[in-house]
């Protein structure tokens, strides 16, 4: 993808006609990730809140790789604020896993959002009934740099397997669902917040179903990586005849620790003060509870925690 240049836009004064000095809005971007997940409306939807209820900010979102990516981004400053997940942020901030190459970044937390799921699907009547069965298939395994391939591999390392043991494309949330609807992909990863539109939009075309973790596989999971979680998807969510009992990890609004006190906390007052129009405008939001803020897996920006501990 093209790399992002915009820096964060210094506040500019300029002279009224009453002589007096006026802030203009300093616009903020937002990295989320490709079309067909979560991250870009949860994204669009924070935008909103921002440019309606913060003092002279506003935001834009900006379609990225995904949650590896975005920590990268804030890190070089390409941009101001982003999505990503629990795991991710304290890895990014030690310069381990995927940041190995990049140097220990100083990221910090605004506030928790939804949890993203580890969708493992394939269509219904394929003869891919576990993990093991995904060797030699082509998969669909989101974009490269987004959050859905560290959860790939640890998956497949719990199954003794790895990425050289499927064909994997490398494709948004919306492409890989529609590949896997018409027989071009055997299955797909997708890490995203459920409902997803992709999936959704996907069923419409082809049944799918959810490749199931063995229970003792789940259980080993959860202890190996205990950023984890468990959840369940229940069947009527994407049409499915059984449910899915899916791994997932809380995401959360990061930014470079060197953000402007002032902004950190016209940020979170814009959001977290307006949950209920967060909730309307996006369904994930109502899946958001502000006080997980205090229990992330990073420190809260000065200014957020100002907010949170008021």
């Amino acid at each position: 993808m093209n790399c992002i240049r915009s820096l964060l836009t210094p506040l500019a004064f300029t002279l009224t006609f009453a002589g007096a000095i006026t802030a203009e809005a300093a616009e903020l971007r937002i990295g989320t990730a490709s079309h067909g997940g979560t991250y870009y409306p949860v994204g669009q939807a924070i935008s909103t809140l921002v440019g309606d209820h913060a003092a002279r900010l506003t935001m834009v979102p900006v379609v990225t790789q995904g949650s590896v990516q975005n920590a990268r981004l804030v890190n070089s400053g390409e941009v101001d604020i982003a999505i990503t997940n629990n795991n991710l942020s304290v890895l990014a901030n030690e310069g381990a896993g995927p940041y190995r190459n990049d140097g220990a970044m100083n990221l910090r937390a605004i506030g928790a959002l939804h949890a993203s799921v580890l969708h493992i699907m394939t269509l219904d009547g394929s003869d891919i009934n576990g993990i093991p069965d995904l060797k030699g298939k082509r998969i669909a395994v989101g974009p490269e740099g987004g959050g859905t391939i560290p959860f790939l591999g640890q998956v497949l390392g719990l199954h003794g397997m790895t990425i050289d043991d499927i064909t994997p494309s490398f494709l948004s949330h919306a492409d890989g669902f529609s590949q896997l609807a018409d027989g071009t992909v055997d299955a797909v990863f997708a890490l995203s917040g459920y409902p997803a539109d992709a999936v959704m939009q996907a069923q419409a075309n082809a049944k799918l179903r959810f490749i199931p973790l063995s229970d003792a596989m789940m259980v080993n999971a959860l202890e190996k990586y205990p950023n984890y979680n468990k959840v369940n998807v229940p069947a009527d969510v994407y049409g499915t005849d059984a449910e899915g009992s899916l791994l997932s990890v809380n995401n959360m609004l990061i930014v470079d620790a060197s953000m402007d006190e002032e902004t950190a906390y016209q940020i979170t007052q814009a959001i977290y003060d307006h949950m209920d129009e967060f909730r309307t405008s996006n369904v994930h939001a109502r899946q958001i509870d502000p006080e997980r803020s205090l229990w992330l897996k990073i420190p809260l920006h000065p200014g957020a925690e100002r907010y949170f501990r008021k």
